[in-house]
């Protein structure tokens, strides 16, 4: 969903897995896809805006939060479902419940191996969901001093 939110001159498809082979994509990470360019460019259209509130909902959770935080910041970039669940204290299904969340958005992404979900980060989406908030350069180019 995130992939192509920054524009470019040829946008990728938006793609999550499901675990299933050859099937891709849902219908919120279609949508958020193809729109977006960064908030700071252009006015948001009200359905460019409901479908970047759906994503920015997706991670207003702090338990989701920290579920992005432990699959991104992860040796080997994936983490299994059962990884998950101790450090959060909370059940096999709640968090099974976030991260379906997180790769409905179009930040995570799920391989189905066995009984066990594996997730991880998908390529770009923290990226793009970031150049969503980069602030307009002002006319000599530059970002204002508050911008960091």
């Amino acid at each position: 969903m995130l992939d192509r939110m920054v524009t470019t001159s040829t946008p990728a498809p938006a793609t999550v897995s499901t675990g299933r082979p050859d099937e891709t994509g849902s219908e919120l990470a279609g949508a958020l896809g193809a729109c977006c360019p960064p908030l700071a460019a252009t006015p948001l259209s009200a359905h460019d805006a409901d479908q970047l509130a759906a994503v920015l909902k997706a991670i207003a959770v702090p338990a989701r939060l920290r579920l992005l935080s432990m699959i991104y910041a992860r040796d080997g970039g994936e983490a299994c479902v059962c990884e998950l669940t101790e450090p959060l204290g909370l059940t096999q299904p709640t968090v099974s419940h976030h991260l379906k969340v997180l790769v409905d958005a179009g930040l995570i992404s799920r391989d189905k191996r066995g009984v066990w979900a594996y997730y991880r980060p998908v390529p770009g989406a923290l990226a793009a969901l970031g150049a969503l908030f980069t602030p307009r350069p002002d006319a000599t180019g530059t970002r204002p001093e508050n911008c960091g």
